[in-house]
């Protein structure tokens, strides 16, 4: 099984209803502008609050995706900028950014 399996059964485990809503990657043209600053850039790292290297996430899988800023957004995973980001985002723009980048290669 590929790591990426792994992680995809994995976000799905620690969130069943991670797809509750269907993603529409047309629709999150308007709102992924926030996120190619950092995840669109080969070898980026961050250095607030601590260096960072910041994860491509296009190909990603989308359960993973939205798992992931369910958990930013709960506060169950720590970030300042994606704590801020994911606070600001509805179930249904989670589901559109994770459509958008799961396209992505």
């Amino acid at each position: 099984m590929s790591a990426r399996t792994v992680l995809a059964v994995a976000a799905l485990c620690v969130s069943p209803l991670a797809l509750a809503v269907e993603g529409n990657a047309e629709a999150a043209r308007d709102k992924v502008a926030m996120c190619i600053g950092c995840h669109g850039i080969p070898g980026y790292q961050t250095v607030f609050p601590k260096t960072y290297k910041v994860p491509l996430i296009g190909g990603q899988y989308p359960e993973y995706i939205v798992a992931a800023l369910q958990a930013y957004k709960s506060g169950d995973r720590k970030h300042p900028s994606m704590n801020g980001i994911a606070a600001s985002l509805t179930e249904q723009d989670m589901a559109d950014i994770a459509a958008y980048y799961s396209a992505q290669k």
